[in-house]
């Protein structure tokens, strides 16, 4: 795979047409919430545009998260999103994978272990469980993840697919709500995104109970969803990886292309 040629395209179909393009910045609102997805920035006009997308999110609510890439300009962006108020989260990678490579080779043969049982979200339990999982992971509420999940749901359901593991609860299991009851426990959970017009479709999610890791099932994720993007015909797989799933989807055959860094920004109540 060329890396410059298809980070590229990434920046010319996925960046500038995921969104709004308003002045030098793209930007997406919607049931998912809100991002600066793109910027052409220089350092006359950077302060400006950051103040104007404030004001502007301010006025429809919400948190706004700015995405970074190591190669935007002007290169000191991180320092005035940070004088503008924004808090930077852990950069991530950026992967890529070729959808016919990944399927023809590291994931030929990928499947779920025996025990669990893959199923489609579509309903209240089903996001009602993923706020569980969140918690049983991470230990903390992540109730806005199952609110927005669902809203982007309703919204257009073939854009995103979502998908849980579900196994039979041990004794120590921490419920995670959702159809079942105490018999069963959500061990896995990952989406995929499809967008229209592009050679790309994205992955999110794939947080795994500790116990349920290193069996498989998170490759498995993967490979299911790599089937559906390539029964829609889209060339890649994208990746915003976090410093646990790196390694694993490097191994799988992603490569990387940059990093990114989401700067997230919080209107004040009194934010005119």
């Amino acid at each position: 795979m060329d890396n410059d040629a298809v980070l590229a395209l990434f920046d010319a179909q996925l960046r500038r047409l995921d969104g709004e393009q308003v002045g030098p910045v793209v930007r997406n609102a919607g049931p998912a919430g809100n991002w600066i997805v793109h910027s052409a920035l220089t350092t006359e006009n950077a302060d400006e545009a950051i103040a104007e997308q404030q004001a502007y999110f301010a006025r429809i609510g919400g948190e706004l998260e700015w995405k970074y890439y190591a190669y935007d300009e002007p290169q000191d962006l991180p320092e005035r999103l940070i004088a503008a108020g924004f808090v930077a989260e852990p950069t991530e990678a950026l992967l890529v994978a070729d959808v016919a490579e990944l399927l023809a080779g590291p994931l030929a043969d990928a499947s779920l272990p025996a025990g669990v049982e893959l199923r489609e979200v579509a309903d209240a339990a089903g996001f009602e469980a993923i706020v569980g999982l969140g918690v049983a992971v991470w230990g903390a509420e992540r109730r806005g993840l199952g609110r927005g999940l669902a809203a982007e749901y309703a919204a257009d359901p073939a854009l995103i697919s979502i998908f849980r593991v579900v196994a039979p609860a041990g004794p120590d299991a921490v419920p995670p709500g959702g159809e079942g009851g105490a018999g069963e426990e959500t061990v896995c959970a990952a989406w995929i995104r499809f967008h229209p017009g592009t050679e790309f479709a994205s992955l999110w999610g794939g947080s795994t109970l500790p116990q349920w890791r290193r069996r498989g099932i998170y490759r498995a994720l993967v490979a299911h969803r790599a089937r559906l993007a390539a029964k829609r015909g889209y060339r890649y797989l994208q990746v915003d990886a976090s410093d646990d799933s790196r390694p694993i989807l490097r191994a799988l055959g992603f490569e990387l292309l940059t990093t990114t860094t989401p700067y997230v920004w919080t209107p004040p109540p009194l934010w005119r």
